[in-house]
């Protein structure tokens, strides 16, 4: 009997050294420092044409970062108001939207040097990554808000130069929402997706 409670004690010491083990392998840091380096490596190859240049960074964003619960919270108490239909062609539109911030704010740093200051945890599922971009001038300050889902620290929000790009564009969808409607913000989206594609094909053509 003795025995047996002991055996049992340390299987149960085992298996929380695993789960220990197990966590600490996700690591918030370590999987965002691996997508922001690929990222920047990509960026750096001047051997890649611009548009396939382009077409690696969005997968590589697509890979990291959580566009459904972004556009929850850009949208926040209208989510829930929204028909599925609507949302689902919300995400589509919003996830273009953040790539082309996000893309364009990258662009500009190529050739400097990111650091990764500290990692915060809020919970065991929400962590913050502290990181910035040293420049010759100035040191550019980028947080990244990360969730775990499935094993994988995915970001929900990034705050550039205290600036967060979600609440950036939360106030002007409420009152777009207010004045026009949900499918009245869906148009207004969609023409600045267009718009913003066709600026991007004429910079190509100069």
């Amino acid at each position: 009997m003795k025995t047996l409670k002991l055996n049992s004690f340390l299987l149960s010491i085992l298996l929380a050294f695993y789960s220990l083990t197990i966590h600490a392998e996700v690591s918030a840091t370590d999987q965002l420092k691996s997508s922001i380096e690929q990222i920047l490596n990509v960026l750096k190859d001047k051997s890649i044409e611009r548009e396939s240049r382009r077409n690696q960074i969005r997968t590589l964003i697509n890979d990291r970062f959580y566009f459904r619960a972004m556009s929850q919270q850009a949208l926040a108490r209208n989510w829930k108001k929204a028909s599925t239909q609507q949302q689902d062609k919300f995400v589509t539109l919003f996830s273009k939207l953040l790539e082309k911030t996000y893309i364009g704010r990258i662009e500009a740093y190529t050739d400097e040097r990111v650091e990764y200051l500290r990692e915060k945890t809020k919970s065991p599922t929400r962590s913050v990554v502290y990181t910035q971009i040293v420049t010759k001038s100035a040191d550019i300050p980028i947080n990244y808000k990360l969730a775990l889902k499935d094993d994988k620290w995915l970001v929900y929000d990034v705050v550039i130069e205290e600036v967060s790009l979600i609440s950036n564009y939360r106030s002007s969808y409420d009152e777009i929402i207010k004045k026009d409607g949900m499918d009245g913000l869906l148009v207004k989206m969609e023409q600045k997706v267009l718009e913003d594609d066709n600026a991007q094909k004429s910079a190509d053509a100069g």
